[in-house]
Order: C-alpha cells, then sequence, then structure tokens
C-alpha cells in the first residue's frame, strides 16, 4: 500500500487547523459547527464551575430558535441568585465535586471493561483466521480462556436475539398478492 505523501514541513497531515472567524454558508456544516461549539462551550463551562468554585450559566439559542441552557449548579439558580447570598455554596460544591469523581471513575470502568471486551473479540477473530472458520460464531467455545468466554456468550446471545428479531419482523410483514397466488397454484 502507498504511504501519502509527506507536506513541506516533513508531516503527514496538516494538523489542527484555526478557523477564519466568519458565518458557515453550508446550512449542515453550519449545523455541525454548532453542535460542536456547543459542547466545547459546556464543557469549558463545566471546568470553570469545577476548577474555581464558580457559579455558571450559559445560555444559547439557535440559529432555529431552540433555546439551551447549561448551568452550575443550574442555569435557573445562578440566575435567580444574580447578586444575591451565595453562603450555601460549599454544600453544592462538595456534591458536585463528588460526583465529578464518580463520573470520571466510571468513565476508567466503562474504558477498561471496553479493552477488555475489545480483546477478547481480537482473540475470537485470531482464532477465526487461525481455524479458517467463515464466520466468527463457528469458532469452538473450548479454544477461549475464562476471560474471552463471557464475552463470546454475550455476543453469542445478542446475535440470536437480533436474528430471532429480524425473523420476526419477516413474518409480520405481509406478502405481496403475486406471491401469494403463486404459492396457492400448485403447478
Amino acid at each position: 500500500m502507498a504511504r501519502p505523501p509527506l507536506l513541506e514541513n516533513g508531516k503527514k497531515t496538516k494538523g489542527r487547523q484555526r478557523r477564519e472567524l466568519r458565518r458557515v454558508e453550508d446550512k449542515e456544516a453550519r449545523q455541525v459547527t454548532f453542535s460542536k461549539r456547543k459542547a466545547g462551550l459546556w464543557k469549558k463551562a463545566s471546568e470553570l464551575a469545577l476548577l474555581c468554585h464558580a457559579r455558571v450559566a450559559v445560555v444559547v439559542v439557535s440559529e432555529a430558535g431552540r433555546t439551551f441552557a447549561f448551568g452550575s449548579p443550574s442555569a435557573d439558580a445562578v440566575l435567580a441568585g444574580c447578586g444575591g447570598d451565595t453562603d450555601d455554596a460549599p454544600a453544592d460544591w462538595e456534591g458536585m465535586e463528588a460526583l465529578s469523581w464518580d463520573a470520571n471513575e466510571r468513565a476508567a470502568e466503562v474504558e477498561k471493561e471496553a479493552e477488555r471486551m475489545s480483546a477478547a473479540g481480537n482473540k475470537v477473530l485470531e482464532l477465526q483466521r487461525q481455524t479458517g472458520k467463515r464466520f466468527w460464531f463457528e469458532v469452538d467455545p473450548a479454544a477461549l480462556g475464562k476471560e474471552e468466554l463471557p464475552v463470546f456468550v454475550r455476543a453469542l446471545r445478542r446475535l440470536r436475539d437480533n436474528v430471532g428479531r429480524r425473523a420476526d419482523k419477516k413474518q409480520a410483514t405481509p406478502r405481496s398478492t403475486a406471491a401469494v397466488e403463486k404459492q396457492a397454484t400448485p403447478y
């Protein structure tokens, strides 16, 4: 396989490029830009609130007129408390920090499980290739270790359920009248 040509600076890609700040003319590209930028804005606002114990409220109105609001602890609480007393803030921050730590721990667990499942899937595919089987589900389960077996069983159950749903859907769809007439005639 041919390698892509290198750029003048010796790199393979142009990397992250800074966009010129002007209106995006293409409607679909504008919607994608809006969604991505809004997500980035929410992330920055959340980080500001968590790192600095600041009360943050961000309101964005889309081109279509939809209103999106982010607040920490909530947009309503921040806007209602503008210029008001903030003595209750420490209790709110402790809870928010605990939730943030919990979310980060769960994200790490999910990542670890995804890696484990990927490794098991790779082992099944390697066994498929070694044994010359056409489909992954034809692999001999005895060749799998105790780490891969539960993942394999889960994948088989998911496959069974999907096949069952498709079969049910096929049975539920009405046949065309020509197909019914063709079956009815014995010759």
